[in-house]
Parts: structure tokens; sequence; C-alpha cells
């Protein structure tokens, strides 16, 4: 039995499995992995990073029909109607993990709305942790990634900016709209670490 899911992690993962491929599926368990790392070298609560990580994909393969029902009965922003699943997988994903898992532990719930596009301020140890072992875990391979690692292995923030700096910057070379929490995500983080 886990504290934040009404089962046991075994019972987690099987529920998490059947929602996705088994290429989402693998590359959630190295997300966990990768998290529990990260939780216990800075000290965040394991079992809260494990359950994070696994569902943090939950909804990734969730058709955009489901995601905008959501949108309109959770009277979610408006906005969001205007992005797609980079953005709904996270930030509605949290109202379809909290529905259909009965997870409801808050900082747990913001981790998974925040690992795509990070946050400012209220951004946890534990929604840090998330957001870096999605980017840093063993199967990715984008150039730079060892750096990251590196980065991250020695400040977790130091590693948010990383991420968050290699992102935008990305996504600007692409020319591609850039969802608005990014930006503060940017904006926040850029000075510290």
């Amino acid at each position: 039995m886990t504290k934040y899911f009404d089962g046991s992690m075994v019972e987690l993962e099987a529920k998490v499995a059947a929602q996705l491929s088994d290429y989402r599926f693998q590359h959630v368990l190295r997300v966990r992995d990768y998290a529990c790392q990260l939780a216990k070298q800075y000290g965040v609560d394991m079992q809260k990073a494990e359950v994070a990580a696994l569902v943090h994909d939950y909804a990734k393969e969730r058709s955009d029909a489901e995601f905008l029902a959501v949108i309109q009965s959770r009277h979610l922003d408006p906005d969001l109607v205007n992005w797609g699943n980079y953005i709904w997988h996270g930030v509605v994903g949290a109202e379809m993990i909290q529905a259909e898992l009965g997870i409801d532990d808050p900082e747990i719930l913001a981790a998974v709305r925040q690992h795509t596009t990070g946050a400012g301020a209220d951004m946890s140890l534990l929604s840090q942790v998330i957001f870096m072992a999605d980017y840093l875990e063993i199967g990715r391979t984008f150039p730079g990634v060892e750096t990251a690692r590196a980065v991250t292995a020695q400040s977790l923030a130091a590693g948010v900016k990383y991420q968050i700096v290699h992102t935008v910057l990305h996504l600007v070379e692409k020319e591609t709209p850039i969802y608005p929490k990014s930006i503060t995500t940017y904006n926040y983080w850029l000075p510290r670490a």
C-alpha cells in the first residue's frame, strides 16, 4: 500500500501500463528510475517521486477529444484549447489522474502539471525532480544530454535552468509557439542557479 495511491506500486504500474503503448510505458519506467535517483540525492520523498514519475505520462496517448472534454467539464483555462498534447498530457492529464486513479496529493498533481512546462516560484523540489527525470532518463540521446545530466548532478536548480533555456531555444529555432508558462519558467529560472 502506498501513501499516495490506494493500492500497491505494482497495481499502479499495471494501471499506467494499461493506458500506454509499451514504448511509452518503458519511458515511464526509466523516468521513475531517474526520479528516484534524483529524489534520493536531493532529499525528496522517494515514494512521492516514484508515484509522480509513474503517472507523469498517464494521459499521453489520449485523444484530443478526451482532453477537450476535460478542459470543458473541469472549467480549466480556456486558452488550453489552443494547444495540444504536449501541454495537455500534463496540465489536463493531472485532472484525469485525480479522477481515474484517485491520486489527490497536491504536490504530485502539480509535478505532473509542470513536467513539460516547468513553473516559476511554485515549482517544488518534487516538480523539479520530475521535470529533470523526464528530460534526462537514460533513453534520451539528444545533443547536450550528458552535459545536462552532469549539471543536474551538481545542482537540481542548475539542471532546471539548463533544461528550460535549451527547450525555449529549441522552440525558437523551430519557430514554434511557446506556451506562456514556459516563458514564465524561463524568466524565473534564468537568473537563478
